[in-house]
Protein backbone atom coordinates (compact mmCIF):
# COMPACT_ATOMS: atom_id res chain seq x y z
CA UNK A 1 0.00 0.00 0.00
CA UNK A 2 1.27 3.48 -0.84
CA UNK A 3 2.06 6.16 1.74
CA UNK A 4 1.99 9.94 1.37
CA UNK A 5 5.51 11.33 1.56
CA UNK A 6 5.58 14.90 0.27
CA UNK A 7 2.73 17.27 -0.59
CA UNK A 8 3.67 19.37 -3.60
CA UNK A 9 1.01 22.09 -3.43
CA UNK A 10 2.76 25.47 -3.95
CA UNK A 11 6.20 23.82 -4.20
CA UNK A 12 8.54 25.60 -6.65
CA UNK A 13 9.41 23.51 -9.72
CA UNK A 14 13.14 23.48 -8.93
CA UNK A 15 12.48 22.11 -5.44
CA UNK A 16 10.12 19.44 -6.79
CA UNK A 17 12.72 18.39 -9.37
CA UNK A 18 15.45 18.19 -6.73
CA UNK A 19 13.27 16.09 -4.41
CA UNK A 20 12.46 13.69 -7.26
CA UNK A 21 16.17 13.40 -8.10
CA UNK A 22 17.03 12.86 -4.41
CA UNK A 23 14.55 10.01 -4.09
CA UNK A 24 15.59 8.42 -7.39
CA UNK A 25 19.30 8.61 -6.57
CA UNK A 26 18.64 6.84 -3.25
CA UNK A 27 16.63 4.11 -5.01
CA UNK A 28 13.40 4.98 -3.25
CA UNK A 29 10.37 3.84 -5.23
CA UNK A 30 7.74 6.56 -5.53
CA UNK A 31 5.04 7.87 -7.81
CA UNK A 32 3.57 11.32 -8.28
CA UNK A 33 0.01 12.58 -8.35
CA UNK A 34 -0.91 15.89 -9.96
CA UNK A 35 -3.47 18.60 -9.17
CA UNK A 36 -5.53 17.73 -12.22
CA UNK A 37 -7.18 20.05 -14.71
CA UNK A 38 -9.09 22.04 -12.11
CA UNK A 39 -6.40 21.97 -9.44
CA UNK A 40 -8.61 20.25 -6.88
CA UNK A 41 -6.65 17.01 -6.47
CA UNK A 42 -3.62 16.79 -4.20
CA UNK A 43 -0.28 16.98 -6.00
CA UNK A 44 2.11 14.81 -4.01
CA UNK A 45 4.86 12.23 -4.00
CA UNK A 46 3.81 8.84 -2.66
CA UNK A 47 5.97 5.90 -1.62
CA UNK A 48 5.26 2.53 -3.16
CA UNK A 49 6.76 0.70 -0.16
CA UNK A 50 5.88 1.79 3.37
CA UNK A 51 9.14 0.35 4.68
CA UNK A 52 11.10 3.10 2.95
CA UNK A 53 9.16 5.91 4.65
CA UNK A 54 11.54 6.69 7.52
CA UNK A 55 14.58 6.78 5.26
CA UNK A 56 12.80 8.90 2.63
CA UNK A 57 11.38 11.28 5.24
CA UNK A 58 14.85 11.75 6.76
CA UNK A 59 16.31 12.50 3.31
CA UNK A 60 13.62 15.07 2.55
CA UNK A 61 13.87 16.70 5.99
CA UNK A 62 17.65 17.04 5.58
CA UNK A 63 17.21 18.42 2.06
CA UNK A 64 14.62 20.97 3.18
CA UNK A 65 16.81 22.12 6.04
CA UNK A 66 19.73 22.65 3.64
CA UNK A 67 17.48 24.41 1.13
CA UNK A 68 16.09 26.68 3.84
CA UNK A 69 19.60 27.73 4.86
CA UNK A 70 20.56 28.30 1.23
CA UNK A 71 17.45 30.42 0.55
CA UNK A 72 18.07 32.52 3.66
CA UNK A 73 21.69 33.11 2.63
CA UNK A 74 20.59 34.13 -0.87
CA UNK A 75 18.00 36.51 0.58
CA UNK A 76 20.57 38.08 2.92
CA UNK A 77 22.96 38.56 -0.02
CA UNK A 78 20.19 40.17 -2.09
CA UNK A 79 19.25 42.35 0.86
CA UNK A 80 22.84 43.53 1.36
CA UNK A 81 23.33 44.23 -2.33
CA UNK A 82 19.98 46.06 -2.54
CA UNK A 83 18.43 43.54 -4.95
CA UNK A 84 15.83 42.13 -2.53
CA UNK A 85 12.28 42.75 -3.67
CA UNK A 86 10.54 45.32 -1.49
CA UNK A 87 7.16 47.03 -1.57
CA UNK A 88 8.78 50.06 -3.21
CA UNK A 89 10.41 47.81 -5.82
CA UNK A 90 7.00 46.33 -6.66
CA UNK A 91 5.60 49.85 -7.10
CA UNK A 92 8.42 51.05 -9.36
CA UNK A 93 8.33 47.82 -11.39
CA UNK A 94 4.67 48.21 -12.39
CA UNK A 95 2.88 51.20 -10.79
CA UNK A 96 -0.52 50.64 -12.41
CA UNK A 97 -0.75 47.01 -11.26
CA UNK A 98 0.44 47.98 -7.77
CA UNK A 99 -2.19 50.74 -7.48
CA UNK A 100 -4.91 48.41 -8.81
CA UNK A 101 -4.05 45.67 -6.28
CA UNK A 102 -3.84 48.13 -3.40
CA UNK A 103 -7.17 49.64 -4.43
CA UNK A 104 -8.78 46.20 -4.55
CA UNK A 105 -7.37 45.34 -1.11
CA UNK A 106 -8.68 48.60 0.35
CA UNK A 107 -12.10 48.07 -1.26
CA UNK A 108 -12.33 44.55 0.16
CA UNK A 109 -11.34 45.79 3.61
CA UNK A 110 -13.85 48.64 3.38
CA UNK A 111 -16.79 46.42 2.43
CA UNK A 112 -15.75 43.73 4.93
CA UNK A 113 -15.53 46.15 7.86
CA UNK A 114 -18.28 48.61 6.86
CA UNK A 115 -21.06 46.65 8.55
CA UNK A 116 -19.09 46.13 11.76
CA UNK A 117 -18.03 49.76 12.14
CA UNK A 118 -21.32 51.47 11.25
CA UNK A 119 -23.71 52.30 14.08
Amino acid sequence: MSKLLFKMHHVPEDEAREVRELLASNKIEFFETFAGNWGVSMPALWLKKKGQYKHARRLIDDYQQQRSLKMREEYEQEKQSGEAKTLWHSFTENPSRFILYMGLAIAILYFSLKFFLSF
